[in-house]
């Protein structure tokens, strides 16, 4: 089965398009785009994948495309879908293979004129400090069957219980840095096998650890409450479950896929594999899941103590000196279970973010108490060699995206473009010349995320905030790169 969206989008406002409801459509779709964006969308995949996202049993309101939206496995990146949970359907391409690669921020007492005199001896200690590149791993000694099952339990807890984290870190991450649904039984052998020794690695491909300094405020009153101010320096850590939450997607999509039949689904992409959320395929991939997302937690968690020591022992400072402090965690590329109203009703809804963020707003209880009053904080990076964002999310979140927003710039290039664009080009000066330090496992992961291959960010956030969904905070500006 197909669906054309060979149709006239229905303009909404100037920053969102809808898809009519048509065929085998539940609800219509829409899209948060700039009308430029919008044209440089004909005829790209992702619309078809957001009508066929439409299609999911269970699906209320619309299938969703934030800005950054391009085009994925199943899903669209910068998709959101809000599934009825009782009634509907669970799919792991509405997740993504890196399940909750995700953002923290951290702040520190340093200045931008502190770091740029030894920001090479900086970069080269963080890349020392933490693995990056593929199957990169030995960051902490590897972790026995057993101990692994224990830490995909208990998340970002493992790392508190282990000397990596802070009671206050985990009050800053998302979910505390655990989902108690998490069924460990339910991780395959070969998942835990390519995880167990990952854990406090980078990874390749989008993935980063940044060194920032503040070089904008927008809303100075929700960034002193943040603590960040002009000049300040932060780390920002991008980065998932590795190689334990890939194959877990890979295990539930043949599994899943395999139990459609039964479940009598029919839908037009096998992509969108998808079985009844209640069903026993559905509650084991679930438990699969928030252990691979528990995985997530504790990785970056780990990656910030890792770097903590880097910064410690690169500029001779003591940790007080430093003050490495997290404001916030979030994650990308997971399911989960929230009320949501919808007209007018509250409903417990499995929200599916694929490359999109929860930006709830203000007085939600699942915000922080020291940031709910502001509304939940949204972390936004760009490319390498531009800038990144902090966002808040708005009351405008709530009330028409299940409380999301973007998770990134989104690509203009596919990874084999890029590295065609970037022949000839020595993209380490390039950067060096924007006053970015850049530390690689190679240079082809430099070229394939080169800044050229990405929308400008700053596009993508100000669609959201025209759109009343987020406001920006802060702006960031790079300094030095961690890649793969």
């Amino acid at each position: 089965m197909r669906i054309s969206i060979r149709m006239n989008l229905v303009k909404i406002h100037d920053f969102l398009w809808e898809i009519p409801r048509q065929g085998a459509m539940l609800v219509p779709g829409r899209l948060y785009v700039s009308a430029s964006m919008l044209e440089d969308l004909r005829g790209d995949p992702a619309l078809t994948q957001v009508a066929n996202v439409a299609c999911l049993p269970g699906i209320v309101g619309y299938a969703l495309a934030m800005p950054d939206v391009h085009w994925g496995y199943g899903f669209p990146i910068g998709g959101v879908a809000a599934i009825d949970a009782r009634a509907g359907v669970i799919s792991p391409g509405g997740v993504g293979y890196d399940i909750n690669c995700g953002v923290r921020l951290a702040r520190t007492n340093l200045r931008y004129e502190d770091v740029t005199p030894k920001v090479d001896r900086l970069a080269d200690a963080l890349f020392s400090a933490i693995p990056a590149g593929v199957g990169s791993e030995g960051a902490i000694p590897s972790l026995s069957m057993e101990e692994l099952r224990h830490l995909v339990q208990e998340g970002a807890e493992w790392a508190l219980r282990h000397g990596y984290a802070s009671q206050e870190d985990l009050d800053h991450t998302e979910e505390g840095g655990r989902l108690p649904m998490a069924q460990s039984e339910k991780v395959s052998e070969h998942a835990y096998q390519r995880g167990r020794k990952q854990l406090g690695t980078l990874g390749s491909g989008n993935h980063f650890l940044e060194v920032s300094r503040v070089d904008q405020i927008y809303q100075p009153r929700v960034a002193a409450a943040l603590g960040l101010e002009l000049g300040q320096v932060t780390l920002l850590i991008h980065s998932g479950s590795r190689g334990l939450g890939h194959q877990t997607c890979d295990d539930y999509l043949r599994i899943i896929g395999s139990a459609m039949a039964k479940y009598e689904i029919v839908l037009p992409d096998r992509q969108l594999a998808a079985v009844p959320i209640a069903s026993p395929e559905g509650q084991d991939y679930l438990g699969a899941m928030a252990a691979a997302a528990n995985f997530a937690w504790c990785n970056r968690q780990v990656m910030m103590h890792l770097a903590t020591n880097a910064f410690i022992a690169a500029l001779g400072i003591s940790r007080r000196e430093l003050g490495l402090t997290l404001i916030y965690d979030v994650c990308h590329n997971i399911a989960k279970f929230e009320d949501h109203i919808v007209d007018g009703v509250k409903r417990l809804l499995c929200v599916h973010r694929k490359g999109a963020t929860r930006a709830f707003g203000p007085g939600h209880a699942e915000i922080p108490r020291t940031y709910r009053h502001l509304g939940q904080p949204v972390l936004i990076p760009g490319d390498m060699g531009r800038y990144s964002f902090v966002l808040i999310g708005l009351e405008g979140a709530m009330r028409e995206t299940f409380g999301s927003s973007c998770h990134g710039a989104g690509r203009l290039m596919s990874r084999t473009q890029a590295k065609r664009e970037a022949r000839g080009r020595d993209l380490f000066a390039e950067l060096r010349a924007l006053g970015v330090t850049v530390r690689a496992q190679s240079r082809a992961g430099v070229a394939e995320e080169m800044p050229a291959s990405y929308k400008d960010v700053a596009e993508v956030v100000e669609v959201l905030e025209a759109a009343r969904v987020t406001q920006r905070v802060a702006r960031l500006k790079p300094l030095a790169v961690i890649k793969g």
